[in-house]
């Protein structure tokens, strides 16, 4: 049945009020990132930059105030170049290296994990199953004190050994049973025929499981790196110094800060938005077909 021309026009107006709701703070900010607080500030407002400048992205990478920063604070800027805008760089190599180390952990570990779980009979498989599952509903705050004083007794605060930790154990639940799932899915026909051929457990899993699994992989490593990078309860908590503080931390700094210049503050979220951005584009198909075909049988 066709839909009238009535509909389609509510439709798409529908859409288009939804997509500027949904972007439109993060256009705000990439158009804030190349103004200054001055133009940013100005009344009317000015909706496209009428003076682009890169000296935000310059500053916060290079750490070097460009001269409108040096000789005209308070004409140019009209707040302070906060620290915490201008930490961006030292978070996000944090993130990012805490991100990807535990992004790679959780993929071994789940898919060795979920592959027994879907293919081995041991004894006490559902109950050890089960508590997994069970651990994942444990919310994050009722656990923090006790993770903080554990963290604290082995002398890891402050550290990336300390936040990977914790990402694993709040991580693993969930893509232990979603590699588990993937491989129910799996026809153990292709096991059996490489098995027959020669190969051991452990040959069959490297070299005919998951390259048949890929997409699942990506879509587990996808949620391990997005949930590290975006955690915020215990990068606060277990964090002190730049040596291991992450983005969402910084970024929160920067928030509360009523002194902070808006402009810097808009250029330091939209250099943090970009890796995971840039990973999602990198690996959308392994994603989409990893969670179509765990989800949609």
């Amino acid at each position: 049945m066709r839909m009238s021309r009535r509909k389609r026009i509510f439709l798409y107006v529908v859409t288009v009020i939804l997509a500027l709701w949904l972007i439109g703070p993060v256009l705000w900010l990439f158009d804030a990132s190349f103004q200054l607080d001055n133009e940013l500030f100005s009344v009317p407002p000015h909706w496209i930059p009428q003076n682009p400048t890169l000296d935000n992205y310059k500053y916060i990478i290079t750490r070097i105030p460009p001269p409108p920063y040096e000789f005209k604070v308070g004409i140019q800027m009209g707040h302070k170049a906060s620290g915490e805008a201008l930490a961006a760089i030292p978070a996000l190599k944090n993130s990012f290296i805490v991100s990807t180390a535990t992004m790679i952990l959780c993929v071994i570990i789940s898919v060795l994990a979920a592959y027994a779980f879907s293919r081995l009979k041991f004894v006490g498989r559902d109950i050890s199953f089960g508590f997994i599952m069970l651990s994942r509903l444990i919310p994050a705050i009722a656990v923090a004190i006790p993770f903080y004083v554990v963290i604290d007794r082995m002398h890891l605060l402050d550290t990336y050994l300390a936040l990977i930790l914790v990402y694993l154990a709040f991580t693993l639940p969930f893509t232990i049973w979603f590699m588990t799932k993937y491989f129910d899915f799996m026809p153990p026909e292709l096991e059996d025929a490489a098995m027959v051929d020669g190969c051991t457990r452990f040959q069959t899993l490297t070299k005919v499981v998951i390259p048949v699994v890929a997409p699942g992989i990506a879509a587990t490593g996808a949620f391990a790196f997005m949930n590290a990078y975006s955690e915020f309860l215990f990068a606060v908590l277990l964090t002190k110094t730049m040596a291991s503080k992450t983005v969402p931390v910084v970024l929160s700094a920067a928030a509360i800060n009523f002194d902070v210049s808006y402009a810097l503050a808009s250029t330091a979220v939209v250099l943090a938005i970009i890796p995971p951005i840039v990973f999602a584009l990198v690996f959308r198909n392994y994603i989409t077909s990893g969670l179509s075909m765990a989800f949609g049988k």
